[in-house]
This record gives structure tokens, C-alpha cells and sequence, in this order.
């Protein structure tokens, strides 16, 4: 059975709206988009790789796919890492208005989410991965699918934008598994998923 894998770049302020671009994800009238950019280096780009190594499968939401697919199918060098394993294994899109998807390969979700996404991961042979698609993680984190998280806090705070820890978000306690610092500062850290928090308190026991 293979794993739920999230990717998701953050602000220090938790941020995750337009991380590549500023025409990704205006809405809202954010206009801050590509603010990952200036940090791209080496370190980041090997880590990158690597996590493309582990890939069994993709699952994106509407938006995300949207900009995934305007873009990737035109790399066509057989040695980029990314670009070889998105175009050549089987993406899985969740959306209620996709109907004719042109990105070869691609399955529409439209259904039960729960009960799709279970399927999806007991029939793949590596990780099912998630890049970017901060609502459809959101709901996945909610209903307890998400197995890892690699979570790429980068130095700047936007101030404005959608946040991937939304007030109201399910209390989620995490396992730290790993981490870098890149050359520019971002912070990548790899938290497995460890149920609901726990609870205690530092006050002095009233007989001390």
C-alpha cells in the first residue's frame, strides 16, 4: 500500500497561495505571487529530486493541475526528474468540473474523496504525492489520509494570503522524521503524521 506524500512551501507567516508565480493564484487580489523564487538553489533542487525518486503517482487538486498541466507536458527532456515522472505516471486530479482532462494520463476524482483516495493508495506501488493543492490537503489532513508531510517554510513573511494551518483545521500531532536547512534559508522538514495531540501543563502540582 503506498503513502500519502503532502509538498507544500510555506511563509513564515503560513502562507502557501502563488508560491511559483504571481499569475498562479490571485485570488483575493494577492498579489505576491512567485515569492519561492529568490530561494531556489542547489540544496533545494537535490531535495527535489529525491522526493521524485519515491513517486508512485500523483494526486492534485483543480488549480494545482491546472497549472501543472500548461506547463510540465512541454519538458520533454527525458533526464529531468520531474518532468519524466509527472508526465509518464498515472495523476490523479479531484475535481467536480473536470470532465476531459488532455494531460495524458490523467484520471478525474470526483467522488467519495475518502473512500477514492483509500483505493488510490492500496493499488500504488510507491508514494501517492501531493504537490501544492493546499485545499485538497487541507481535507485530506481533516479526514486523517495523509501519512507525510514535507513542509518548506521559506523566509519571508507575505501577510496577506490563504494559510495552510486554517483556523478550525483538525488538531494533528506530527513525528519529526528529518530535515535540511538550504544555502538561502528554507527550511524542509519531514513529519510523519501521530494522531491527536497530547496535552499536559507546567504548573507546580498545589502540594509541591
Amino acid at each position: 500500500m503506498g503513502k500519502l506524500v503532502s509538498q507544500m512551501f510555506v511563509s513564515l507567516d503560513g502562507v502557501y497561495q502563488a508560491p511559483g508565480g504571481p499569475q498562479e493564484d490571485p485570488r483575493g487580489g494577492f498579489e505576491q505571487g512567485g515569492w519561492t523564487v529568490p530561494y531556489s538553489d542547489e540544496d533545494f533542487g537535490r531535495f527535489v529530486t529525491e522526493v521524485f525518486g519515491d513517486v508512485g503517482a500523483f494526486l492534485l487538486g483543480r488549480r494545482t493541475y491546472d497549472i501543472f498541466a500548461s506547463f510540465w507536458p512541454k519538458v520533454t527532456d527525458p533526464a529531468d526528474p520531474v518532468a519524466s515522472k509527472l508526465n509518464a505516471l498515472p495523476k490523479y486530479v479531484a475535481s467536480s468540473t473536470l470532465t476531459a482532462p488532455e494531460w495524458a494520463g490523467t484520471t478525474v476524482i470526483s467522488g467519495d474523496l475518502a473512500k477514492e483516495v483509500t483505493a488510490l493508495k492500496e493499488r500504488t506501488n510507491g508514494e501517492v504525492q501531493l504537490h501544492g493543492s493546499g485545499a485538497l490537503v487541507q481535507s485530506l489532513l481533516a479526514l486523517g489520509l495523509v501519512d507525510t508531510l514535507h513542509l518548506m517554510t521559506f523566509p519571508v513573511v507575505l501577510g496577506a494570503g490563504r494559510r495552510f494551518f486554517a483556523e478550525g483545521g483538525l488538531p494533528t500531532a506530527f513525528k519529526h522524521r528529518g530535515g535540511l536547512i538550504t544555502s538561502t534559508g528554507v527550511s524542509i522538514q519531514t513529519y510523519d503524521l501521530a494522531g491527536r495531540p497530547e496535552y499536559g501543563s507546567y504548573e507546580l502540582p498545589e502540594n509541591a
